[in-house]
C-alpha cells in the first residue's frame, strides 16, 4: 500500500512533515509523497523519518493550476484544477525555481487576505493567522479559516470558507496559477512527472472530463488521481477507464490534511483507500 497525496505543516496540514511520515508507517504504507501546495520545503525533515522507519519518501508538491477552457459543450470548470508533481527534488531547477515564485506570491496575497478579513470586520488580524500556521511560509487558507472560528466570526472551517475565503467570496483574493502544461513541462525538465489531482472536482461529466485530460495529456500529463479519499469505486473504475484510454497512470492517494479535514487518514483514506504498491513503478516509469 502506498499514499501519493499528503501535505504538512509546510502548506495547509496540521501535522509536521516527520509525522506525516509516521502516520504512513503505522498505516503499512511501503512509499507515500509528501505533496505540499508549491514547496518542496518539508522533505528534509520527512527524509530523515522516512529513512529511520523505511518507508519510500517521493519527493513531490502539488500545484494549483489555472482552469482550462472547458471543452465543447461542457459548462464552466467549477472546482480547482491541481496538478502533482513526483520525483522532483529540492534545489535549483525549472520547477523548483518557478516554485519560488508561486511562494512569494503567496506570501503578498496573505497580507492582502488578512487586511480584507479586517475591513470585514471579522475580528482577526495577520497575526492571529500567523499564529496558527507557525510560520510565514506555511500559511494557507486552512490557517485564515482556523483564525476565524477562534474569533467567533464563523462556526467551523466549512463554514470559514462558504462564508468568506471560497472562489467568489467577500475574502477572497486570488493567486498566481500556472496552467497545467507548463507544470508539466517544467516537471519534465526537472526529471519529475505530473499528475492531475482529484480530477472530478472540476464538476465536469465524465464524457467532459475525458476530454479535458485527453487535451491535457496532449499537453504532457502523465496520470490522473483514480482512487481518492471521496471518490465511490465507481468513480473510481471511471477514472482509472479514462486513465486507461488516454494512455495515463491511474494514482491514488488520501490527500491528508490532518485536523483541516478530518476523518481522513494516511493510507487509507476514509478506510477503504488501497493504492498498490506497483503503481509507483509505473508511475516511475513515465519520467524522461
Amino acid at each position: 500500500m502506498i499514499d501519493l497525496h499528503t501535505h504538512s505543516r509546510v502548506s495547509d496540514g496540521s501535522e509536521t512533515p516527520g509525522r506525516v511520515v509516521e502516520l504512513a508507517a503505522e498505516a503499512g504504507c511501503s512509499a507515500m509523497a509528501l505533496t505540499d501546495h508549491d514547496s518542496l520545503a518539508g522533505l528534509e525533515e520527512a527524509g530523515r523519518v522516512a529513512a529511520r522507519l523505511g518507508v519510500r519518501l517521493v519527493p513531490g508538491c502539488e500545484v494549483s493550476c489555472r482552469k482550462p477552457a472547458p471543452p465543447p459543450g461542457a459548462p464552466r470548470i467549477e472546482g480547482s484544477v491541481h496538478v502533482l508533481v513526483y520525483f522532483v527534488e529540492p534545489g535549483d531547477g525549472p520547477l523548483q525555481n518557478e516554485l519560488v515564485k508561486l511562494r512569494g506570491d503567496r506570501a503578498v496575497r496573505n497580507r492582502e487576505l488578512a487586511a480584507r478579513l479586517e475591513e470585514l470586520g471579522t475580528g482577526i488580524t495577520y497575526d492571529d493567522v500567523l499564529a496558527e500556521a507557525g510560520d510565514e511560509g506555511g500559511i494557507g487558507r486552512p490557517h485564515f479559516a482556523r483564525a476565524l472560528v477562534k474569533a467567533g466570526a464563523v462556526e467551523d472551517i466549512d463554514d470559514a470558507f462558504d462564508r468568506y475565503l471560497a472562489d467568489g467570496r467577500p475574502g477572497y483574493v486570488p493567486k498566481a496559477r500556472l496552467d497545467p502544461p507548463d507544470v508539466a513541462r517544467l516537471a519534465h525538465e526537472s526529471g519529475g512527472v505530473a499528475v492531475l489531482a482529484h480530477p472530478l472536482s472540476t464538476g465536469l461529466s465524465p464524457q467532459h472530463l475525458e476530454r479535458m485530460v485527453a487535451e491535457l495529456a496532449e499537453g504532457g500529463l502523465d496520470g490522473i488521481e483514480a482512487v481518492y479519499s471521496s471518490y465511490s469505486p465507481d468513480q473510481r473504475s471511471v477514472l482509472r477507464r479514462i486513465a486507461s484510454r488516454n494512455g495515463l497512470v491511474a494514482t491514488g492517494g488520501s490527500d491528508f490534511h490532518g485536523s483541516f479535514k478530518p476523518g481522513l487518514f494516511v493510507g487509507t483514506g476514509r478506510g477503504d483507500l488501497n493504492v498498490p504498491d506497483d503503481l509507483l513503478d509505473t508511475l516511475e516509469g513515465r519520467r524522461g
